[in-house]
């Protein structure tokens, strides 16, 4: 009889820890990638296509490739670096207008829920600039580095797929050596993105 119960004492011991084991938190640390589409801003350039139609460049539209990491400080608060790549481009068989830039985004949120979370930071931009080919051919026109606040809201369809809806509120300078100006940069955006 002793044996027997010592037997289920132990088999309640060894159950009790795998539970433990399988409540493991997610990750602490985990890369994640996305592809988004933005839309806003000045207009920079308009593209004349071949039959009569037309399309422009704006400061603040295109579409966006991250990659980052997050880092899951506990279970109401979290923080994501990023690095994206952020075009806007309009081509044809005779030439194309494209504006790009670099930014570099570091951001913190706060988890409402399992699957809602909302954060605030800055974005930090550079390489940027307005170039053309073709019969879209222009003078480059390069802007300035700049940092601008970034508000999102990111929804977790699952704990590696998510969709992020965005506003950034961004001013560009033109770098002095290619004239004088500012463009209004501010956007909405929305991504998908992959957790690993």
């Amino acid at each position: 009889m002793k044996k027997a119960v010592f037997a289920l004492a132990a088999l309640a011991i060894a159950a009790s820890a795998h539970a433990q084991d399988s409540a493991i938190p997610a990750k602490t640390v985990r890369p994640f990638v996305g592809i988004g589409a933005t839309a806003g801003g000045d207009k920079l350039a308009t593209a004349e296509y071949t039959n009569g139609n037309t399309a422009s460049i704006r400061a603040g539209s295109g579409v966006y490739f991250t990659g980052g990491m997050e880092f899951r400080i506990n279970e109401e608060f979290s923080a994501q670096t990023s690095v994206n790549f952020h075009v806007d481009n309009q081509s044809a068989r005779n030439g194309n207008l494209q504006f790009q830039r670099f930014p570099i985004e570091a951001l913190a949120f706060y988890h409402i829920d399992q699957h809602w979370k909302i954060g605030t930071g800055l974005r930090y931009v550079t390489g940027a600039k307005l170039s053309g080919s073709g019969v879209g051919e222009i003078d480059d026109v390069k802007f300035d580095n700049t940092v601008s606040p970034v508000v999102e809201a990111e929804y977790m369809f699952t704990p590696q797929i998510s969709v992020k809806v965005r506003y950034v509120n961004e001013k560009l300078e033109v770098k002095r050596e290619y004239g004088q100006g500012e463009v209004k940069a501010n956007h909405v955006g929305i991504s998908g993105n992959f957790y690993f």
